[in-house]
């Protein structure tokens, strides 16, 4: 399994977008699924509708619905976590879709993460371990 934020899956399906290729070629090395969260898995769809419409979000449901994208139920242990990240990094706002992936991983100890974002190198796990971002 592989933590993934939207802007991989979106770049995954929409050829147009800049880092399409380094996804494409990323993949190739990672493991499946790739694991997301319903706010991570939300902003993917409303990106690709705006993007590509109904045809790039059925690619993505595609992915889904074939194994590929799993998506993670948010419980309650992540989502006081999700709360607790975003009043931490105040100073650098943490969005839903991040906090949910940041208490995801920690929960359950993954420190990669298939990610365009930058933010993911600031961000640490239990206050120390650093994420290994893909791709770099």
């Amino acid at each position: 399994m592989t933590l993934t934020d939207a802007g991989p899956l979106v770049a995954l399906i929409d050829a147009g977008e800049p880092d399409h290729a380094a996804c494409a070629d990323a993949v190739q090395y990672l493991s499946f699924p790739l694991v997301t969260t319903w706010p991570a898995f939300t902003e993917a769809m409303y990106l690709l509708g705006r993007a590509d419409g109904i045809d790039g979000q059925a690619a993505l449901w595609r992915l889904v619905l074939t194994e590929r994208v799993e998506i993670v139920e948010v419980d309650r242990g992540m989502l006081e976590r999700s709360a607790a990240l975003t009043r931490k990094c105040a100073d650098r706002p943490m969005d839903l879709a991040y906090a949910t992936l940041v208490a995801f991983a920690g929960q359950h100890d993954q420190r990669r993460l298939f990610t365009l974002d930058e933010d993911f190198g600031v961000y640490r796990l239990h206050g120390r371990a650093r994420f290994d971002v893909v791709p770099r």
